[in-house]
């Protein structure tokens, strides 16, 4: 699927095909009807006033889809990624109604490398573009997370769940996703990633203005202010640096190596989430 931008619903007919036309001419992409979606995206009060009528570019229609899929995430046109949830949630327990099937004829360490490969490692892939979701969105990914460590433990359906987390070293879902947000923000801080992710973080180290404070001298990243509260503060370099700046800095965020970091974050997380251990 080839990716188009974003267009508001308050642009005309005649400037969205004229935008996508120049949009497609500068990354030199000819269009495919069969493979091109274009999501009107808007908030969800806005949904029943989106037009439905299709694209015509050139000898081409497009038609305009509430939801588009691109490399593996499913992204709704009002960003609440509902869809992406609900098609989690749908593979995973799938894959766990297939693994229960053969639970008796393979032993304890075979079977928690299976759903460790067919079901967490769903939940984990693109997690970084859950952060700031509603609650009940994460609490249904939280189920699938609750069944496999049950499945793991051949416990019943209503039995206490955290021990088996604690033992199995899972961290939840709203830690896992920290956890992917931080690691980006690393790998942004140490140049291993991407330049246009790491332009979009400012540090309190490297601004003029902090450098004579006490934070200054901090590895802290300054949180930019959003406009929409639902859908801006969901933003990555937002959601991000508010996920670096709930660290500890002596501790964790001084990691000189990303495995080292890897270890003391997942090390502080597990503490956090389970005191008790």
């Amino acid at each position: 699927m080839a990716s188009v931008p974003h267009m508001k619903s308050r642009l005309s007919s005649r400037g969205c095909r004229s935008a996508l036309t120049e949009w497609m001419r500068a990354n030199r992409l000819k269009l495919n009807c069969n493979k091109t979606e274009v999501p009107w995206c808007e908030s969800p009060r806005q949904h029943d006033n989106l037009p439905d009528t299709p694209l015509r570019i050139g000898n081409d229609t497009v038609v305009p889809v509430r939801t588009v899929l691109n490399l593996g995430i499913y992204v709704d046109s009002d960003m609440s990624m509902r869809t992406h949830v609900t098609k989690i949630v749908a593979n995973c327990f799938a894959s766990l109604r297939r693994l229960r099937s053969i639970r008796r004829s393979v032993s304890q360490s075979v079977l928690l490398s299976l759903v460790t490969a067919l079901t967490v490692t769903r939940l984990d892939y693109g997690c970084a573009t859950l952060a700031g979701i509603p609650r009940h969105l994460t609490d249904r990914l939280q189920s699938v997370l609750n069944a496999a460590a049950r499945l793991v433990f051949n416990a019943r359906k209503y039995d206490h769940v955290s021990h088996l987390l604690r033992d199995l070293h899972w961290l939840r879902v709203p830690e896992r996703i920290k956890f992917r947000l931080a690691v980006h923000v690393f790998r942004c801080r140490h140049n291993m990633a991407p330049p246009y992710l790491s332009r979009d973080f400012h540090w309190t180290d490297e601004a003029e203005s902090l450098q004579r404070l006490r934070s200054g001298s901090q590895p802290r990243l300054i949180v930019p202010r959003s406009r929409l509260r639902t859908i801006g503060d969901r933003c990555f370099r937002l959601m991000a640096a508010r996920a670096w700046n709930s660290l500890p800095t002596t501790s964790v965020t001084t990691a000189t190596s990303l495995f080292s970091f890897k270890r003391q974050l997942k090390t502080f997380f597990f503490t956090k989430s389970f005191p008790e251990h």
